[in-house]
This record gives C-alpha cells, sequence and structure tokens, in this order.
C-alpha cells in the first residue's frame, strides 16, 4: 500500500483553515496520481492504493468540512464517495481472487476445479466492476472532479488552483 504523502507547510499552516486547504490539496493529488493503470486486472495493488487515497481525502474533508462552502464541500464529498465506492466494488472480486488462488494451491487436484468455477465467476464479476470504473472514471475525468477538488482547496488557503 502506497503511504500517504506528507502535506508541505501543514503544521507551519497559519489557521486552521489554511492547513485544511493544504490537506485537501495533497490528498486530491493523491487520489489522482493513483489512477494511471487502476483498470489493469493484473497488478490490484493499483485500485486499493486508489481506494486508500480516497478514504484519506474523505477523511481529510470530513476534519475540515467547517473550512468550506458547505453546498460545494457536500457535492464533492458525495463524488468521492461515489468513486471510492466504485473503486470498492472492483477491489473486493480482486482480494477474493487471490486468496482463493492460494487456497487453490494447497488443495488436491479433484477439489481444485470447484475452486476454480468460483474464481472464473469472480473474475466475470471483476470484469463487470472494471467496466463500471472505467466509466466512472470517464465521468470523474469530463465533471473535472479534480480541479474542483482543488478549487475547493484553494478557497481555504486563499491561492488560486
Amino acid at each position: 500500500m502506497a503511504k500517504a504523502r506528507a502535506i508541505p507547510g501543514f503544521a507551519d499552516a497559519t489557521s486552521f483553515k489554511n492547513a485544511a486547504g493544504r490537506a485537501v490539496a495533497v490528498r486530491t493529488e493523491e487520489v489522482f496520481a493513483h489512477s494511471d493503470g487502476v483498470l489493469d486486472t493484473a497488478d490490484i495493488e493499483r485500485v486499493h492504493d486508489m481506494r486508500v487515497a480516497t478514504r484519506r481525502l474523505r477523511a481529510a474533508m470530513e476534519i475540515f468540512a467547517a473550512c468550506f462552502p458547505k453546498k460545494e464541500h457536500h457535492q464533492l464529498l458525495r463524488e468521492v464517495k461515489t468513486l471510492a465506492d466504485v473503486l470498492g466494488e472492483r477491489r473486493d472480486p480482486d482480494v477474493l481472487v487471490a486468496a482463493l488462488d492460494k487456497l487453490a494451491d494447497g488443495l488436491t487436484a479433484n477439489e481444485r476445479p470447484g475452486i476454480r468455477h468460483l474464481v472464473a465467476e469472480l473474475r466475470a464479476q471483476q470484469a463487470e466492476a472494471n467496466e463500471r470504473l472505467a466509466a466512472e472514471l470517464r465521468r470523474v475525468a469530463s465533471e473535472g472532479l479534480c480541479d474542483r477538488l482543488l478549487a475547493l482547496a484553494a478557497s481555504a488557503t486563499g491561492k488560486a488552483a
């Protein structure tokens, strides 16, 4: 799992609001930095890293909610939660497939077909979830979620996004 990035100037922030802007900006950048290759089902850690990054962003947004315009904050938080949910739908079969593959290695040849059948069903779920994730990523990009989150952060720091 990717470590959380340090938030430059966080400890030296001149106000709670300034710290809020810095935190949300860094956590936003973190989420979108993990989007490259997230649809690659051969590397399941990319989805995990992006999902964890959305949780960190959500936490920052919730902790610092009072620092942002209520309506805009609420809308953006809802969109981040939706992205996190879709990432979770994709992550769940990833984890199960990995666990079942490991389990199958210790089974006899007679026991493996049942596990392999279940893995095939999970791979189909994974592919469907990946299609939903691809659609969500397209929506996020077309609606400029990253830029809107950075603008929200900038509204707290007083800096242009």
